[in-house]
């Protein structure tokens, strides 16, 4: 059965001491989710679907594009703070949540400070944790495009990779990945993309459903971060997709949704 096109709009509303910019699309419960590093890279196949049972928002975060940089936020951490404030002004709660990478790392922080802000939690790929094994990609050393090639296992083989990465572009996409590049660095340069005492915190989260959901070959955030998310969250679950880098939504967009689906119902 073909799914029904999904009309999406373009808003923005005042709260927490900044206009903040979103995506919403979709109809039924809320649906929360927290993009990477790069920012905002288009809708693709994986939202369109999720947008037929939910009603999907999708923020730009503060200084990664169209909504305005708060200066005070100065770590994931305070990120993770407004966040929570901006949320409660807008009266999502609670609220099914899936963050990919860096929006992983943002969810678990939310969740460590505020568990009830959310009914289920899936961290994809998350940043956040210090591996104990192999190192989180270096996005800093490389341009755009190598960073996304970087995210596949198999690039070419993926539907969806010459729309995150396409040969020739366009100079405004340039743009809006160099402002998102310049905000990841100022929030998680020092130590990079994690904060050590993330670990420790996530017992918060043992009453919060949570699904954990890695690339068997991802070689951007290894698996042993996300194994660290799993040992340190009591009660998780931890799904692990063979042949897949580190975008499963996008490489894996069948068995991902089927997690995720099977997850939320």
């Amino acid at each position: 059965m073909a799914s029904v096109s999904v009309s999406w709009s373009e808003e923005t509303r005042s709260v927490a001491g900044v206009d903040l910019h979103f995506r919403k699309g979709g109809s039924g419960d809320p649906l929360l989710i927290l993009n990477d590093e790069l920012g905002h890279m288009g809708t693709l196949r994986y939202q369109e679907e999720l947008a037929q049972d939910y009603t999907v928002y999708i923020p730009s975060h503060p200084g990664f594009g169209p909504t305005p940089r708060l200066d005070w936020i100065m770590n994931v951490r305070d990120l993770a703070g407004w966040y929570l404030m901006a949320l409660e002004e807008m009266g999502i709660k609670p609220v099914n949540t899936i963050g990919f990478s860096m929006g992983g790392w943002l969810a678990a922080e939310m969740a460590t400070m505020d568990p009830k802000q959310f009914s289920k939690l899936v961290l994809v790929g998350a940043m956040g944790v210090l591996p104990p094994e192999g190192f989180i990609f270096d996005m800093f050393l490389s341009v755009p495009s190598i960073c996304i090639t970087a995210c596949f296992h198999d690039p070419e083989g993926t539907a969806e990779f010459r729309e995150l990465c396409p040969e020739l572009v366009a100079p405004e996409q340039a743009q809006a990945w160099e402002i998102a590049r310049e905000e990841a660095c100022r929030l998680g340069w020092r130590p990079y993309m994690y904060y050590p005492g993330l670990p420790n915190l996530l017992a918060r989260l043992k009453d919060l459903p949570t699904m954990i959901v890695w690339g068997g070959e991802d070689e951007y955030v290894p698996l042993s971060a996300g194994q660290v998310y799993h040992n340190s969250i009591p009660g998780s679950r931890l799904e692990v997709l063979d042949n897949c880098g580190h975008m499963p939504q996008v490489e894996k967009t069948e068995e991902f949704l089927g997690l995720v689906r099977d997850f939320f119902a």
